[in-house]
């Protein structure tokens, strides 16, 4: 079945977060490197990655992606693929990071505004109904085999693992996900 709609996860998939945790660390006064350490052994340890807030003993700060946090191959392939699919991008992160992607893709979505987090087979469900598609049309990037990859395939997506990010390094893509790099590969793998 040919792929409709393509779906991206955000961060560590269109964004980097680098900035974005440099950011944060600098709000909540703690150096960068202890929050990346951090941050790196909970990824590590399959912890949710939001704790690191906890186990520094400080408030989670806010901090929002910029437009400069783009990855270099994003734009480009976001507006490759406008042409052919229908194109979206949703993952785990605020209402406001929606409207920074709104100009870029068909539609947006965040957990913070459908209120279900990714992996939840309920946040797959919600993006499907969005995309106006039938699952098996649907091919959802991501950099997470936890959060994306898994999910998306169980959801019966087509699911693209994405090797960038923390996670993208340290998690294998079980059998039935396409592999990447970079998103400039992304075009050439789809069905």
């Amino acid at each position: 079945m040919a792929i409709e709609v393509v779906v991206f996860d955000i961060g560590e998939t269109l964004v980097d977060e680098t900035s974005a945790w440099e950011r944060a660390a600098a709000a909540a006064g703690v150096p960068a490197f202890t929050v990346m350490g951090i941050l790196g052994g909970l990824a590590a340890r399959g912890e949710h990655h939001s704790r690191v807030w906890e186990l520094l003993g400080v408030a989670r700060p806010a901090a929002e992606f910029a437009a400069a946090d783009f990855y270099p191959d994003a734009e480009p392939c976001l507006e490759r693929l406008r042409g052919t699919y229908r194109v979206g991008a949703v993952g785990n992160t605020s209402v406001e990071t929606e409207e920074l992607l709104r100009p870029l893709v068909d539609f947006v979505g965040s957990s913070a505004g459908w209120g279900v987090e990714k992996p939840a087979q309920a946040f797959f469900e919600r993006l499907a109904r969005e995309a106006g598609a039938e699952p098996a049309k649907i091919a959802y990037v991501g950099d997470r085999v936890d959060n994306d990859v898994e999910p998306a395939l169980a959801a019966g997506m087509v699911a693209v693992h994405i090797r960038r990010g923390p996670w993208g390094y340290l998690h294998e893509a079980p059998g039935g996900a396409l592999r990447i790099r970079s998103l400039d590969e992304l075009p050439s793998v789809l069905p």
